[in-house]
């Protein structure tokens, strides 16, 4: 069976940047399991997986406007310190904001005395993103995993 939309494929995987830096990998952790087609992983990835088989091995580098964008300044502020209860607060650490929108991931990227700088971008935003693939096993989703977005089971997501 080959990747299409609709179908759970498992990946093994090793993400590196442009200068060979590990950024993740699924090694320890078993493959990753998704719901190709319903936008569970970048685009720039689920395009070439498409039509991809078990055993299929590939290198594919996408860019950051088909990963996680590119880096948008007007998304890093800073707010008061008072908004952050007491303690320490620290560069790299992520906080959640809640918003009209919704929750949102913020990175602190800077602290001074008064104020908490926060950065909205994600955090590989503006990076070009390296994978080494191995397509491990594909399979239909069930009509759950359809109506759910998400892999139940092995690899993906237990209720």
């Amino acid at each position: 069976m080959k990747i299409a939309r609709h179908t759970v494929a498992s990946i093994e995987y090793r993400l590196t940047s442009d200068n060979g830096e590990e950024i993740d990998s699924s090694e320890g952790h078993g493959p990753l399991s998704y719901v190709h087609g319903t936008d569970s992983i970048v685009p720039g990835l689920e395009s070439e997986l498409e039509g991809k088989q078990p055993g299929d091995e590939l290198k594919v580098r996408v860019p950051p406007d088909k990963g996680y964008g590119e880096r948008d300044e007007s998304l890093v502020h800073s707010v008061p310190r008072k908004q952050f209860p007491a303690g320490e607060i620290e560069v790299g650490m992520q906080v959640e904001a809640r918003t009209k929108e919704g929750r949102m991931h913020l990175t602190v990227v800077g602290v001074e005395a008064d104020s908490i700088k926060l950065d909205a971008n994600h955090p590989l935003a503006g990076i070009a993103l390296n994978f080494a693939i191995k397509v491990v096993e594909v399979r239909p989703a069930t009509p759950e995993e359809l109506l759910h977005g998400h892999v139940h089971g092995a690899g993906g997501h237990e209720h």
